[in-house]
């Protein structure tokens, strides 16, 4: 009996909103995720119907992180995408999807640290801290590096105290 592959080239990117908070020292935070040993991300999720990609930022750090305190500063200019590792296609959202397509947003975090809670009613993260903009790419997977430094690219100049 033959096992049925989906080709990864045939399945779409799931639409997503990315995170770049900047606390009031110009760092990034970053996670690192429950499901993936040493994988370091800033928060990141899909946008839902109706939602844009600022409202599905301030609900996904809720999410993730507990808390929304954060203003908006920009949004990338285009939608940065990513392909899942060939061992992970059909294995993670349901195998729907080949990777995912990002629209990044800026934000300033306008809390402090005692406002972040990672142990959510749907814990992803296990650990978090905020790092110099110039660490973030080499905490990142591999296979997300690439939209990481895009992302640094067009919003690190936010990447300020302030």
């Amino acid at each position: 009996m033959s096992k049925h592959k989906t080709d990864p080239a045939s399945l779409p990117y799931r639409p997503c909103v990315g995170i770049m908070l900047i606390n009031r020292d110009g760092h990034i935070f970053v996670a690192k995720r429950t499901d993936t040993p040493g994988a370091w991300q800033m928060p990141q999720g899909g946008i839902d119907d109706g939602e844009t990609p600022a409202m599905a930022a301030l609900r996904e750090l809720e999410e993730e992180i507990g808390t929304a305190k954060a203003e908006i500063l920009a949004e990338s200019t285009q939608w940065l995408s990513y392909d899942l590792p060939p061992h992970l296609v059909g294995k993670v959202w349901g195998g729907r999807y080949r990777g995912q397509t990002q629209k990044w947003v800026a934000c300033r975090f306008t809390g402090s640290d005692a406002d972040i809670d990672i142990a959510t009613q749907h814990p992803e993260f296990d650990a978090w801290q905020w790092v110099p903009i110039n660490e973030l790419t080499r905490l990142i997977v591999p296979f997300k590096r690439a939209t990481y430094e895009q992302v640094v690219a067009e919003l690190g100049h936010m990447a300020v105290p302030g």
